[in-house]
């Protein structure tokens, strides 16, 4: 299938972006890397009458470490994500995630920006982006505003963000200490998207019990979710595969999980217990 006709506007910076989505209002579709955007506009899912292409603002694509703070562009590609020494070195779960994206061409032009912007309820950052209590900046006609990944991921394909804002930039503090994160999925072969998807983050103490689990899971339920079930569960533990099995058990607890051809609700239930548990072992295995 054909997309519908669109006009189709490159601005050059992002003053200009905002100004073009207030314009045009909900007529506008911003385009970052366009991986998720183009199928549904040729699949007539969208049909925006104008598109914004951002992809070339050079001032969205960037990773900053500030001590204490690690920004990353809107723009900034999967595969930068995935190849950059300072994001492993403090955020292991997100180039795992980045990694998992797609294939090569995919993880060359995607975005954080666009992914998470999209929403998409199997896609793969959104489970890190909360589990490392990320904050998302956008800005718009009002200017910018700064917004918890908690309350950023609203429902399917649904964000907290205005009609007339983009994502600018996300923000992702650096834990001190004895820390690891990783991110694990069951992935649905054609797609590469999530059946589902688990990022964890643990703190250590100095006696090796858990101070502090952070749990975000996607691909399960109608948009990404921390597990606040489990992470009470092994607050001030011990770590073991038995507890960390029992406690991955609520998993999806308070949330009702998907159904479709690739999987049942029950079975993407199991999954979240299973990859959570997983998740876990190898986020303690990085401390």
């Amino acid at each position: 299938m054909i997309a519908q006709p669109f006009e189709y506007i490159v601005p050059t910076s992002l003053g200009e972006a905002v100004n073009l989505l207030q314009k045009h209002g909900g007529r506008a579709k911003i385009l970052a890397g366009g991986h998720s955007l183009i199928p549904m506009m040729k699949l007539r899912l969208a049909a925006p009458e104008f598109l914004i292409d951002i992809g070339r603002i050079p001032e969205l694509s960037y990773i900053k470490d500030d001590g204490g703070m690690i920004r990353i562009g809107a723009l900034t590609t999967h595969y930068v994500i995935e190849s950059s020494d300072v994001i492993k070195n403090h955020l292991p779960a997100l180039v795992d995630a980045a990694g998992l994206i797609g294939d090569v061409q995919v993880r060359n032009k995607g975005t954080i920006g666009g992914s998470i912007a999209h929403a998409d309820p199997a896609a793969d950052y959104p489970a890190s982006i909360l589990a490392f209590d990320a904050t998302i900046v956008t800005l718009g006609p009002k200017g910018e505003r700064k917004i918890p990944a908690s309350k950023f991921f609203v429902d399917m394909m649904t964000t907290a963000l205005d009609p007339h804002e983009l994502v600018r930039e996300i923000q992702i503090p650096v834990k001190s200490g004895k820390v690891g994160s990783a991110y694990l999925k069951m992935a649905q072969k054609a797609s590469g998207f999530a059946i589902c998807g688990v990022a964890a983050v643990v703190e250590l103490d100095v006696s090796g019990a858990i101070s502090n689990a952070a749990i975000g899971i996607t691909g399960v339920a109608s948009y990404a979710f921390r597990s606040g079930a489990v992470e009470t569960a092994l607050k001030g533990v011990k770590p073991s595969l038995d507890i960390l099995k029992k406690a991955s058990q609520r998993a999806a607890d308070g949330f009702i999980a998907l159904e479709d051809i690739h999987a049942s609700a029950e079975y993407r239930t199991d999954l979240a217990r299973i990859y959570t548990r997983r998740a876990l072992q190898a986020a303690i295995e990085r401390a």
